[in-house]
């Protein structure tokens, strides 16, 4: 999956870039952190910018994000479970489970949950789902998808662009918190 993702950013970009992380919010298996520093990391030897990483990160982000948001509001979290008995969960490794839990979970935190799992892996594209099914007003939901996303996007760049030619071990390091997070979330 490395070598797809970086050999997109080579060839297109801001553009690539903006595209692998819509993607990445819609099919969370989609490693968002490798995207993000190693587009970092190409602001070292190329003219894309940490600015520019950032910018099209975010709009990546917020556009995967209002996907899902969309979806969540099209379907309440029974036929939305009914969706992920079938071929949809294998693919997204989902289950109809995790959305009755999520759906009940964001109920109890809103805007915290949407703003505060936007740094958590796998979650952050979750939450928007659970943000549509519960009606909550869009401008909150594109407010704090944005404030979130923007910090999670920038402390990513920003660490690839400074660890240069040893991105992929900030990587790894992530990888680890990752793993740790969704343990603590799975407790």
């Amino acid at each position: 999956m490395h070598e797809v993702v970086v050999d997109i950013i080579n060839r297109y970009g801001y553009i690539g870039i903006l595209l692998l992380i819509t993607l990445e919010n819609v099919f969370p298996p989609i490693p968002s952190e490798v995207i993000l520093t190693f587009g970092g990391f190409v602001t070292t030897y190329t003219s894309l910018r940490v600015w520019g990483v950032v910018v099209a990160a975010t709009v990546g982000s917020v556009l995967g994000a209002v996907i899902l948001y969309g979806i969540g509001r099209l379907m309440n979290a029974e036929r939305l479970g009914r969706l992920l008995d079938g071929r949809w969960g294998k693919v997204l490794r989902l289950k109809k489970d995790d959305v009755l839990k999520a759906e009940e979970w964001f109920l109890r935190h809103g805007n915290l949950a949407v703003f505060l799992c936007r740094f958590v892996p796998i979650v952050r594209s979750l939450i928007s789902l659970p943000a549509g099914m519960s009606k909550m007003p869009p401008r909150s939901f594109l407010i704090l998808t944005i404030i979130g996303t923007s910090i999670w996007n920038v402390v990513l760049v920003l660490l690839g662009r400074l660890a240069g030619n040893a991105w992929e071990i900030i990587v790894e390091y992530l990888d680890i918190y990752s793993l740790i997070v969704l343990v603590l979330v799975g407790v």
